[in-house]
C-alpha cells in the first residue's frame, strides 16, 4: 500500500470511529506495524490534520474535520473505473451517460499520478451483455421508479402470450443476459419480474402508489429472494 493511501485510510478510519482507537488496532487493519501508524500520526498531525490522543490511550480525530471532496485510494479510483466499464454491459444508456460525465468529474480532479492509472487502465471488461430494448428507455424506468409512478405496459412471455399489465415499478434488476423491471403486477396481485426486451409497448401513467419506508422493496425483496438468483425464470 502507498504511504499517501495509508493516510487516508487512517484519516478514514478515525472519522468512523466513536471512542479513541489505539495504533495496535489500526495497524492490524491496515496490515503494518505500530511503528508505522505512529509515525504517520505525527505526519498527519504535523499536516494540520487535528488528530489527538497519544500512545498506549488510543487517537481520536477532532469533530469538525473534513477530507477535501474525491480524495479517492488507488483501489478506490480502479473500483470506479471497473464499476463504470461493467456499465457498457448493460442497455441502459442513462447510466452510459452517467458514467462518462462521472469520469470527466474525476479525472479533473485527481493528482497526475492517478490521472495517469486512469488512462493506462490496468484490467479489461468485456462489452458482451443485454441487448438495448427497442421500445423502453430504462433511464425513464428508473424515474418512474423514484416518483412511484404506475406503468402501463404490453408484455409477451417466453411462450408468445400477450397480456397489459398494470405496474409498480420498485426496482430494475441488471444482469448479463437481461435486465428486469421489477415490481407489483395489478393483474396478478403480486410481485413479477419483467424482462426489458419482451416489453412490446410501455405508458407512463399519471396515477401513482403508496410506497411509504419502501416497505413495497422489502416486501419484494423477502418475496423473491430465491427467485433472483435465476432472472431468466420470469
Amino acid at each position: 500500500m502507498r504511504r499517501a493511501d495509508r493516510l487516508f485510510d487512517i484519516i478514514q478510519i478515525l472519522r468512523s470511529a466513536r471512542a479513541p482507537i489505539t495504533a495496535d488496532l489500526m495497524a492490524s487493519r491496515l496490515e503494518v506495524s505500530s511503528r508505522t501508524i505512529y509515525r504517520d500520526i505525527v505526519t498527519l498531525q504535523a499536516s494540520r490534520v487535528p488528530i489527538e490522543g497519544e500512545a498506549g490511550v488510543g487517537y481520536i480525530l477532532r469533530a469538525g474535520f473534513d477530507l477535501p471532496p474525491l480524495m479517492f485510494s488507488t483501489d478506490e479510483t480502479e473500483a470506479l473505473l471497473v464499476g463504470m466499464s461493467l456499465l457498457r454491459r448493460t442497455s441502459d444508456k442513462g447510466l452510459h451517460r452517467a458514467a462518462q460525465s462521472l469520469l470527466a468529474k474525476v479525472q479533473a480532479v485527481l493528482p497526475n499520478d492517478r490521472k495517469a492509472s486512469i488512462a493506462a487502465q490496468p484490467f479489461y471488461v468485456s462489452h458482451y451483455g443485454a441487448e438495448a430494448s427497442p421500445i423502453i428507455e430504462l433511464s425513464e424506468i428508473r424515474k418512474a421508479i423514484r416518483e412511484n409512478r404506475k406503468l402501463r405496459i404490453g408484455y409477451q412471455d417466453a411462450e408468445g402470450r400477450s397480456s397489459t399489465r398494470t405496474v409498480w415499478p420498485i426496482a430494475v434488476a441488471y444482469y448479463v443476459e437481461v435486465e428486469l423491471v421489477c415490481g407489483w403486477c395489478e393483474l396478478r396481485e403480486d410481485f413479477r419480474h419483467f424482462r426489458a426486451d419482451r416489453i412490446t409497448s410501455i405508458a407512463f401513467l399519471q396515477e401513482r402508489f403508496a410506497n411509504e419506508g419502501c416497505h413495497l422493496i422489502d416486501n419484494w425483496m423477502a418475496a423473491t429472494s430465491g427467485r433472483m438468483s435465476d432472472p431468466l425464470r420470469d
